[in-house]
């Protein structure tokens, strides 16, 4: 006798990752899961659909939205590659920003000045905000595109 591939279910999905129900389903009606029904029509999640839960969340950590991971997981789709090539040069813009953040902490850090404002080397890290012509709040995580300084 053949045993069947294991399977899990919505619940045991949810809790191996950390997620609420209702968001492995929104991921389903959105298309990015399809797992398969039992003879009862409930939900069984398999070692595939494992693998897209884990793609699906390391993308969205990433900064990608779920319509840039629908794209990503359909190898079919036209736009994937300029999905992708769009996405790489965000990921390249937010980390250049993560080492000048880095830099900034470490120099306030060492730095001997009480005042963090006064001293004229932080300053120059601040440069560009304060003559405008970077924005003023620098989104580090690509959620959402961020407000720029009145001049």
């Amino acid at each position: 006798m053949k045993s069947s591939p294991p399977s899990w279910s919505i619940g045991e999905i949810a809790d191996r990752f950390g997620l609420a129900t209702h968001v492995l389903r929104h991921w389903e009606d959105v298309g990015l899961l399809a797992p398969a029904r039992d003879s009862g029509g409930r939900r069984r999640f398999g070692d595939a659909d494992i693998t897209r839960v884990a793609i699906i969340l390391r993308s969205k950590g990433a900064g990608m939205g779920l319509d840039q991971i629908a794209a990503l997981l359909d190898g079919g789709a036209p736009q994937r590659h300029a999905i992708l090539e769009a996405h790489l040069a965000e990921l390249d813009r937010r980390m250049s920003e993560m080492v000048r953040a880095r830099e900034m902490a470490e120099h306030a850090f060492g730095c001997d000045q009480h005042d963090i404002a006064t001293c004229p080397r932080f300053a120059a890290y601040v440069a560009d905000i304060v003559d405008g012509t970077a924005p003023a709040l620098v989104d580090l995580t690509g959620a959402s595109s961020v407000a720029r300084p009145h001049p």
